[in-house]
């Protein structure tokens, strides 16, 4: 059995690769091969969670799950979400590897909101707006530009302070403009805008959002929490990563759909889109948002890269 640290799935794990792998897995009908229950939440003392996301492809050959803490405050330097991966064999049952799996959790993130930003933002974005400067907000950085070509980054924290370190490291790491913003600005500007955050309540004015752009949110993962507004819910076209993870988790689609102002059978998924069974942007002024709540299929699916890419070596 082999056991993966945190640095040796940052070595092994191809951003690129994992947004083909993971484009070519919502493409294909997984939900015929693949099968993951409803995301065990656990609720802990002082409002923490305790997370276990299972799953077994039959078709490929794997099971695998993996268990997250998340904490509602930390101190100083010390990591909000803890996540570990297990990978079995499907034919014998045996343990193959175990992953620190903090930077899987965020990897795949960004790599499926590149795979909806290809499928649904307009070609010619060149402005990317995020909010947050943690962990999701660099690996989105850093995986996006590889399927828009963005001139410019505009990033906005939870304080001016915290938007403007991010931006300099940014910049310096990723040769690309980075600036802070306000919220306001970052949400009129921005072609793409993804949140990135711990908001429990939207982040910005919904109507500042600009025509024909796409939004991916990924912060909020409770019913009763999100990240933007009614407002600009109501007029997109939103596309989830999976039905039953939106309508169980998904509170920026379930409070605007409670409002009425979205219908839940409008819905789409991320596969259907992917292949062609339906629509997604429907015109340049169009707006649309990929909530992605998060599934085991995408942390098996990337676990597994990891797996052969050790195995390759």
């Amino acid at each position: 059995m082999h056991s993966f640290s945190e640095d040796e799935v940052r070595e092994l794990l191809d951003g690129p690769a994992a947004i083909a792998e993971l484009e070519a897995a919502f493409r294909r009908d997984w939900q015929s091969t693949a099968r993951m229950p409803a995301r065990l939440h656990l609720p802990l003392a002082h409002g923490g969670s305790f997370l276990i996301m299972p799953c077994a492809d039959d078709g490929q050959g794997w099971i695998g799950m993996k268990v997250v803490t998340v904490k509602p405050q930390v101190a100083p330097g010390e990591a909000r979400v803890q996540a570990t991966y297990f990978l079995f064999s499907h034919s014998t049952g045996q343990m193959e590897a175990t992953m620190q799996a903090n930077h899987l959790t965020a990897l795949r993130t960004a790599a499926m909101s590149a795979v909806a930003t290809r499928a649904l933002s307009r070609p010619d974005a060149r402005v990317l707006g995020i909010f947050g400067t943690g962990v999701q907000a660099w690996s989105h950085l850093a995986l996006l530009p590889r399927v828009r070509q963005f001139t410019q980054v505009l990033v906005c924290g939870s304080s001016p302070e915290r938007s403007r370190q991010f931006a300099q490291r940014a910049a310096a790491a990723h040769g690309i403009e980075v600036a802070p913003a306000e919220a306001s600005a970052c949400a009129r500007q921005a072609d793409v805008l993804c949140t990135c955050t711990t908001a429990t309540t939207p982040l910005f004015d919904g109507s500042l959002v600009r025509a024909g752009a796409h939004l991916n949110l990924v912060g909020a993962f409770q019913p009763e929490t999100r990240e933007v507004d009614e407002g600009v819910m109501g007029r997109a076209r939103i596309v989830v990563d999976t039905y039953e993870g939106a309508l169980a988790e998904a509170g920026d689609v379930l409070i605007p759909a409670k409002m009425g102002v979205v219908s839940l059978q409008d819905l789409a998924d991320l596969h259907d889109v992917l292949a062609g069974k339906k629509a997604g942007r429907e015109s340049n002024q169009s707006v649309t948002v990929f909530k992605s709540v998060g599934c085991a299929y995408e942390d098996l699916v990337v676990a597994r890269l990891v797996y052969s890419a050790a195995a390759a070596h």
